[in-house]
C-alpha cells in the first residue's frame, strides 16, 4: 500500500455525475488521492472575470476576463497534478477539455481520456496521446487503484458491465 497521496485533476464535462463518481469509487476503494477541478458551476466560471474587474459591453471582451481567471486556476492545479482524468460528454464539444489535455501532454503530466465510443474518431489525437481510455468512472477508479497500489479489479466483470 502506498503512502504517497495522489492528486488527480477531473476536467471536462460539467453536466453529468462523473466526478461524484469517481469521488465515491476513490472513497468506496480507500485510496490516498486528492481529487480537484475546474470551477463546475457554469455561470460562476462564465461570469467571474465582469464579477470582478466589471462589466463589459464587447461578450469577448466579457469571455476572456473569465477564460483569463480560469486558466489561471487550471493551469495550476494541472501543473500540480500527478495524473488527469479528462472528460467529454455526450451532449456538448468540450473544447477546454481538449485543451487540458494538450497542456497536460506538453508538460509530460500523463492523463485518462474518459468518453463515450461514439467520440473516438472525433478524439482520436487526444486519445493517441493518452495512458488509457475509459468509457465509465467505474473504470478510471480501477485504473487509479491499480495506478496507486497494483491492485487488480476484483470485479472486473462488474467494471466492464457498467458499460
Amino acid at each position: 500500500m502506498s503512502e504517497r497521496r495522489w492528486n488527480v485533476y477531473l476536467s471536462g464535462e460539467i453536466h453529468s455525475d462523473w466526478r461524484e463518481r469517481i469521488q465515491s469509487g476513490v472513497a468506496a476503494a480507500g485510496l490516498p488521492v486528492d481529487l480537484t477541478a475546474p470551477v463546475t458551476i457554469h455561470e460562476d466560471s462564465d461570469d467571474c472575470g465582469v464579477a470582478i474587474f466589471g462589466a463589459e459591453a464587447d461578450k469577448f471582451w466579457h469571455d476572456r476576463k473569465g477564460a483569463q481567471l480560469n486558466a489561471m486556476r487550471t493551469q495550476t492545479l494541472i501543473r500540480e497534478a500527478d495524473l488527469l482524468v479528462v472528460r467529454f460528454g455526450e451532449k456538448y464539444k468540450q473544447w477546454n477539455a481538449a485543451f487540458d489535455a494538450g497542456f497536460a501532454a506538453a508538460i509530460g503530466t500523463p492523463y485518462i481520456t474518459l468518453h463515450p465510443e461514439q467520440h473516438d474518431h472525433a478524439l482520436k489525437e487526444v486519445d493517441g496521446g493518452a495512458n488509457a481510455v475509459a468509457r465509465q468512472p467505474e473504470q478510471v477508479v480501477a485504473a487509479l487503484a491499480y495506478i496507486i497500489n497494483g491492485s487488480m479489479p476484483t470485479g472486473l466483470a462488474q467494471v466492464q458491465a457498467a458499460e
